[in-house]
């Protein structure tokens, strides 16, 4: 920060050149360890800045690992093998010649049942640290969902040829539904519903049953049992009927023009793959098939099929701030975890009232039980109408008082807006209200209300910082 002649207030990193920063390139990874595979995805993301925002201007793979049943441990809890998954992300990393500490950002997402293993958020966290710098940690159907949507390509084509787009993603746990338009994922949800649900051996015999098995009368399938033709498409018929609800279900009132399948099971869907693995991908597919086919919509091809939330966590997960930023002391980041609430609050009226901002933080904090200040809070700060002193201080002075008991535990002031004001308001706290905490302000980001972000370090020469978007929800292990 330096400030000039006429009090104006500049907020950026030492040694920032406009040749350089106009122009970001980041190195980023997705993992995706799902319930049936396992893959990672290398991608570079080169942004340009748009005023004080960053924009991304291209995406490019640079490599596709190759796939791994995902390995589980035998025993009662089927908890995932760390030591086997290990090895494999390790490997993968040497063919792509990519090492850990070069990666400036991504996500690594646990999906499906994998999430809900009782080890899953240890191995999440074990190799996110890992996996680079940046790397955030996942799980949770509504950021998988999203994922599988952009991966696939469907956003992309919602766009480019103004269509309503729905995608099927369907795994080996989960399936999720996503509708795009006009770039966006407007509607989604979620199934339990996948091939890996009943897994069998090489001869046959049943070897893992899934707890969400038994939504689908699964009483009679134990674990020894032989798994036959008949059977196996009796169930698949039967999830492909819930399925097929849910599907109609979240397209109530739409006109759906195009559908696409990601996930593994679009790769029987396709016809891209006929081995079997010992799941229920082929039954499974062909059974959503007919149903969609006489459902209506023309179904096209994916971008992406068995890989697309990995592309996904690679090159959608991320944003980068704008540079009229405030961060002080830069050493508070990075930051990780940090819950995101949305304020209520009309920024558009001309006088601010300080109680009536204190209130609103008070009631979105008690809404998501975070009242008792013991985690950090990111507010997220949709600014609107000018930036005047007056303004500003009200603002400011009401989420201090709001904020007190999140403060009191030690935790830094974070705030986060979709404007350029980031920069004015991180330092009014300082300069005007001498608060004695760490303040991280910064702006031109899009965050909706349970969200969770991780706050990278500020990027060189550039006066921004990363931002990771997530979602953080795991099984709780038994006590």
């Amino acid at each position: 920060m330096s400030e000039q002649a006429g009090g104006r207030v500049f907020f950026s990193s030492a040694g920032r050149t406009v040749s350089v920063e106009d122009r970001i390139s980041i190195l980023t990874v997705g993992v995706d360890i799902g319930s049936s595979t396992s893959h990672l995805v290398f991608s570079r993301i080169t942004l340009e800045r748009l005023d004080s925002r960053y924009v991304v201007v291209q995406r490019e793979t640079l490599h596709e690992s190759g796939i791994l049943l995902t390995p589980y441990k035998s025993g009662e809890k089927d908890d995932i093998d760390a030591g086997v998954l290990g090895a494999f992300i390790g490997r993968q990393y040497e063919a792509a010649g990519v090492k850990p500490e070069t990666i400036d950002t991504g996500a690594l997402i646990l999906t499906g049942v994998a999430a809900r293993r009782s080890n899953a958020r240890a191995i999440g966290d074990l190799f996110a640290r890992e996996a680079g710098r940046m790397v955030a940690v996942s799980a949770g159907d509504s950021l998988e969902t999203i994922m599988a949507a952009h991966g696939s390509g469907a956003v992309a084509r919602s766009r480019r040829e103004r269509a309503t787009v729905m995608n099927i993603d369907i795994g080996g746990g989960t399936s999720k539904i996503a509708i795009c338009a006009d770039g966006k994922v407007i509607a989604q949800t979620a199934v339990d519903a996948g091939a890996r649900l009943i897994v069998s051996d090489a001869r046959g015999r049943i070897e893992r049953v899934e707890a969400a098995a038994h939504l689908y009368d699964a009483a009679d399938l134990k674990v020894g049992d032989v798994l036959d033709c008949a059977r196996a498409s009796a169930f698949a018929n039967r999830m492909a009927d819930r399925l097929d609800q849910a599907i109609r279900g979240v397209a109530a009132g739409l006109q759906i023009d195009a559908l696409t399948v990601s996930g593994g099971v679009a790769e029987y869907f396709y016809g891209r793959e006929n081995s079997a693995f010992g799941d229920l991908g082929v039954a499974l597919a062909g059974a959503i098939r007919r149903r969609l086919e006489a459902w209506g919509p023309r179904i096209e091809f994916p971008d992406q099929g068995i890989r697309a939330t990995a592309i996904g966590a690679s090159q959608y997960t991320m944003q980068v701030s704008g540079s009229t930023i405030y961060v002080s002391p830069l050493s508070i980041l990075p930051l990780r975890n940090v819950a995101v609430i949305a304020l209520d609050f009309e920024f558009d009226r001309e006088a601010i009232e300080p109680g009536a901002v204190s209130t609103v933080i008070g009631a979105a904090l008690q809404r998501l039980d975070l009242a008792d200040g013991d985690a950090p809070v990111a507010l997220f700060v949709p600014w609107r109408g000018p930036a005047t002193f007056s303004r500003l201080d009200a603002f400011c002075r009401g989420v201090r008082e709001g904020m007190a008991r999140v403060l009191a535990q030690g935790h830094p002031l974070v705030l986060a807006g979709d404007g350029d004001v980031g920069g004015l308001i991180g330092v009014h706290f300082h300069e005007e209200l001498g608060l004695a905490h760490s303040v991280v302000s910064i702006d031109s980001l899009e965050l909706r209300e349970f969200d969770y972000i991780d706050i990278g370090a500020m990027l060189d020469l550039s006066g921004a910082v990363p931002v990771v978007i997530k979602s953080l929800l795991f099984a709780r292990a038994p006590t």
